[in-house]
């Protein structure tokens, strides 16, 4: 089979791991008889660069044409000075919302050979961890109406959290449908005891649930979720939560995990069409020196090969060449502790490629 991806290498470390990622799905298609055809792009930094923008209407059109979309990282301090609409991190909003990619899957696992990373007691994270947050994307305050005011205090800015049924019954079924094919089990997190927006949250996915009698349904206070994902984050399963609070929450888990260079994610819409993009940021103090880890980015592309191409069997050899490659004892420079023997960017990549 032949696959257009729609390659957006980003700023910072992004290109480097973005490479290695590439290397990855070619031998995956060498084994498994595919071709992938890789469209590069701008976005970010580099656009601004480029082109004066964030988002150019090309970068927005190759996606919209493409099976699936690469993502490495964009922003940097470099652009740090501009406006808010021209930042790089605009452009992540605009592609989210051009695609329409309202639901945004991160994983938060542990991985048996990494335990000792985690920050919590071996005897909270047990045998490993295995979480999924389900984030709606597209709604809640980071796109509702914004402005200033005057108020006898002087000027005042605010932002306004909405959420329609329809934005909450779609990001709901997805969670759902996601904890069928794992422990079966969704705790929605919301803020019902204060805010109007959380009490219809609420209410919708309890309707939704009434579809899925085989999920069993958990409510927790955004507060309290927080506070139990550092007591006891083995009782999580999927977390479904809304724009803001699942932009908290995951950066949360993956803190737990130790290894946020390990931690991939995708932005998925109707039909199953995806932007995959590592969680690490764009981490320019090392861009260029060898040390960054491509296995997130990698595992990125595992998520794609599974959710939007369709090919489990082809997800299932990223993964579990990333397995073998931590189980043989390999590290990357931020897996190592600065050990002498980390391995670079370029020979992780090459390493787990060989293990496809």
């Amino acid at each position: 089979m032949n696959y257009t991806i729609a390659v957006i290498p980003g700023d910072g470390i992004g290109p480097e791991v973005m490479e290695e990622t590439k290397k990855v799905l070619e031998a995956v298609g060498r084994k498994f008889g595919h071709q992938f055809a890789f469209q590069t792009v701008l976005a970010g930094g580099a656009a601004i660069d480029a082109f004066g923008e964030c988002l150019p209407q090309n970068t927005i059109d190759v996606a919209k044409s493409a099976d699936a979309v690469l993502l490495g990282a964009v922003g940097g301090p470099k652009w740090d000075a501009l406006p808010g609409e021209q930042r790089p991190e605009k452009a992540l909003l605009r592609l989210r919302k051009e695609l329409g990619l309202y639901a945004n899957i991160r994983p938060a696992k542990v991985f048996s050979d990494l335990a000792d990373a985690s920050p919590l007691r071996p005897e909270i994270i047990g045998k490993g961890l295995d979480i999924v947050i389900v984030r709606e994307l597209t709604g809640g305050i980071y796109f509702g109406k914004r402005g200033h005011v005057e108020t006898e205090f002087g000027e005042a800015a605010y932002d306004v959290e909405q959420y329609s049924v329809g934005e909450i019954r779609r990001i709901s079924r997805t969670a759902f449908e996601m904890a069928r094919k794992r422990r079966g089990i969704v705790s929605s997190v919301d803020k019902a005891n204060v805010l109007e927006s959380s009490r219809l949250w609420r209410k919708t996915v309890n309707e939704v649930a009434e579809d899925y009698p085989d999920v069993t349904l958990n409510h927790f206070y955004v507060d309290n979720a927080s506070m139990q994902l550092i007591r006891d984050p083995r009782q999580f399963d999927v977390i479904l939560t809304s724009n803001l609070f699942g932009d908290i929450l995951s950066d949360e888990a993956s803190q737990i995990t130790g290894s946020i260079g390990m931690l991939p994610s995708a932005s998925l819409t109707d039909g199953n069409f995806g932007m995959y993009e590592p969680v690490h940021g764009s981490a320019p103090d090392i861009a260029g020196t060898g040390k960054a880890n491509p296995l997130a980015t990698i595992l990125s592309a595992a998520m794609m090969l599974r959710y939007t191409l369709n090919l489990p069997e082809e997800a299932d050899a990223i993964e579990n060449a990333v397995d073998r490659f931590l189980a043989a004892g390999f590290r990357t420079a931020d897996l190592s502790g600065g050990a002498p023997d980390a391995l670079s960017t370029k020979e992780t990549g090459d390493r787990v490629a060989a293990m496809i």
